[in-house]
């Protein structure tokens, strides 16, 4: 199984990120942003928290031009696998690979905290190594996690079981306490909360370890 997450300037959050992937079993690559290709025979790409050039303009807008980004809009338009956390889900959504957008929190502090969260869907290859309701408990960490979409959007979302995390006491005002969503062909996910913080006991707790283990069985099972 291959891997690979990306570098941005300002990515914090890459180096955990590859972590994760590796405990989990993956051969992981790290990929600079200014990159045009990506490596051969990848399984997924895991876009990763930070403050991506500081977070000018619209979070994750400027790293959604990075030239990288047009190669992982082909690798997902193929039917690749995409995870995207925190930055990487607001650089998700500012590529349409994700629908929605990533507003100031209702608050208008940055959170930084652990959060639960309730498993609102297995039926993916991110969630189904948890429980269907499931209560979990993740860090968060940002500004700008206030997800926001439209009525019709948000319909769309719950009609196709398409809402992978939803909060428990919503922490930045997301419509319906999303926590994270599904692409239409459910292998595109992008969550605020950060999974791969939480997967070594070590680092107090290990409920974001299910995540990479669904994503690992995916692929050894194709």
């Amino acid at each position: 199984m291959k891997a690979a997450v990306l570098v941005f300037p300002g990515s914090n959050c890459d180096r955990d990120l590859a972590v994760a992937f590796r405990a989990a079993g993956f051969d992981t690559a790290m990929v600079w942003h200014k990159e045009t290709e990506l490596p051969a025979g990848l399984d997924v790409i895991g876009v990763p928290g930070g403050f991506s050039y500081g977070d000018y303009l619209r979070c994750g807008a400027i790293a959604a031009q990075s030239p990288i980004m047009r190669a992982v809009a082909g690798f997902a338009g193929r039917g690749g696998h995409v995870l995207g956390i925190c930055n990487g889900f607001q650089v998700l959504c500012e590529t349409r690979l994700l629908p929605g957008v990533l507003m100031r929190n209702a608050g208008l502090k940055f959170v930084c905290r652990m959060q639960g969260l309730r498993v609102a869907t297995t039926d993916s290859p991110f969630t189904s190594a948890y429980q269907p309701g499931q209560e979990i408990d993740v860090p968060i960490a940002h500004h700008d996690g206030n997800y926001q979409i439209d009525a019709e959007g948000l319909a769309q979302l719950r009609d196709e079981d398409r809402i992978a995390f939803s909060y428990v006491g919503n922490p930045n005002g997301s419509v319906g306490d999303i926590a994270g969503v599904l692409s239409a062909n459910r292998r595109v996910l992008g969550l605020m909360p950060h999974p791969e913080r939480v997967v070594d006991a070590a680092h107090g707790g290990t409920d974001g370890a299910p995540l990479f283990a669904s994503l690992a069985a995916a692929f050894v099972a194709a």
